[in-house]
């Protein structure tokens, strides 16, 4: 008897030890074997729209020959970054490199800078399926990736082969496994090279519907769907969007984000159809987080922030909030000069960065997120508060009390 007590306090000992060590006593497991309690993790997975780079911008951010600064552009909204598990922004320009001359709109070429100030910001996974894709034709497509890849920032949507396109993939976020595909509806009349067209994904419901199929084999918690899509400045979807989503929903997809009107267009939940959620959601546009386009409602983009809660004992998974911070962007006199700045609607009246800012530009600021609470107010009844006029605190701090839960 007393041979099997020593036993059973060794146990009581070691087994402890050996998850603490191990990396493996998280709260999670703990309470997994305890039994006492459901095993439930959350994530938070953030949203933004269009990230363009005009020539303005980059010669804004000039500092001497092939060398730009970047990084203020993202000073004021890195933080709401840094406290979500995954950043996710449509990437609308390409990185082919100085040797073809950098250049905004019509064919974007923008400074690596660019893209290492994104890194920089927080940005964790970029959609490259878009209009500007092929701006400067299969090198831009390649180098792009490349640098991407060499900055391990995940992407979808371009791809450097027919085996890269169909080797679908899922991301562990914090023990949430997120599939993530996009499309583009074109190219702006950019011919795509014959016998590549693995290049881009171009919407085709029958390749979305296999595609879909294809990346549920990987079992993900999460089928998320990104579209770039609809007609440009329109505050609405138009009936083409509406029937891609719709489409989209009936084979499986949990989430679909949307892009390219560069205007915020509705959101709304979802009753789901064969996805691995009840209850899913869509956001037809994120508008722009930041360009140079100037006229109203372009200047104004959101970091859109989905909480996803797994319960392992239950093998369930839902989207438990969805919050939405409207933003809009500043461009004019910085500390460091000329520059843009991404300000959020929470930003303090005495904020410094504040003392730039004209009345007029105060007006337009205000007139923005007004405008991005009438879109989103518009039409659907079960979508988000909207963020306004909050402290200047820790997104996590004031998170609950712009939260809708989901629909029962």
């Amino acid at each position: 008897m007393k041979r099997i007590i020593q036993i059973v306090v060794l146990l009581i000992v070691i087994i402890p030890a050996y998850l603490y060590y191990s990396g493996l006593a998280t709260k999670t497991s703990i309470i997994e074997i305890q039994g006492k309690k459901d095993s439930i993790i959350t994530i938070s997975i953030s949203f933004v729209g269009d990230l363009m780079c005009h020539s303005t911008q980059f010669n804004y951010a000039y500092v001497e020959e092939d060398s730009f600064d970047f990084n203020g552009v993202f000073s004021e909204v890195k933080k709401y970054f840094n406290v979500s598990d995954f950043t996710i922004g449509n990437l609308e320009t390409v990185f082919a490199g100085k040797e073809l001359g950098y250049s905004g709109y019509p064919f974007f070429n923008a400074p690596d800078d660019f893209l290492f100030a994104l890194k920089e910001a927080g940005f964790d996974f970029l959609i490259t399926a878009n209009n500007h894709a092929l701006d400067q034709g299969e090198k831009g497509v390649r180098r792009t990736i490349y640098k991407l890849d060499e900055l391990e920032i995940k992407h979808t949507g371009t791809f450097l082969s027919e085996k890269d396109r169909t080797s679908y993939k899922k991301y562990s976020i914090n023990g949430i496994d997120v599939a993530i595909i996009a499309y583009s509806y074109g190219t702006n009349d950019v011919p795509i090279p014959k016998g590549k067209n693995y290049l881009i994904n171009l919407i085709d419901t029958i390749f979305i519907k296999e595609d879909i199929s294809n990346v549920k084999k990987l079992n993900p918690d999460i089928t998320l769907v990104y579209f770039h899509f609809g007609e440009e400045y329109t505050r609405s979807p138009d009936s083409f969007q509406e029937e891609v989503v719709q489409k989209t929903i009936e084979y499986g997809a949990d989430i679909i984000i949307g892009s390219h009107p560069h205007v915020i267009q509705p959101v709304n939940y979802f009753k789901t159809n064969n996805g691995n959620i009840d209850t899913g959601f869509v956001a037809y546009s994120l508008g722009n987080f930041i360009s140079n386009q100037r006229w109203r409602y372009t200047d104004v983009g959101v970091i859109l922030t989905m909480d996803i809660t797994k319960n392992f004992t239950k093998d369930s998974v839902y989207i438990n909030a969805v919050n939405i911070l409207p933003t809009w962007v500043y461009k004019g006199d910085t500390k460091k000069g000329k520059g843009y700045i991404i300000l959020p609607a929470s930003i303090e009246s005495d904020h410094p960065v504040m003392n730039y800012l004209t009345e007029e530009d105060k007006f337009k600021m205000h007139q923005a997120f007004s405008d991005t609470d009438s879109i989103l107010s518009r039409k659907y009844n079960d979508i988000p508060i909207v963020i306004r006029n909050h402290k200047d605190k820790p997104y996590s701090d004031y998170k609950s009390q712009s939260a809708l839960q989901r629909p029962k």
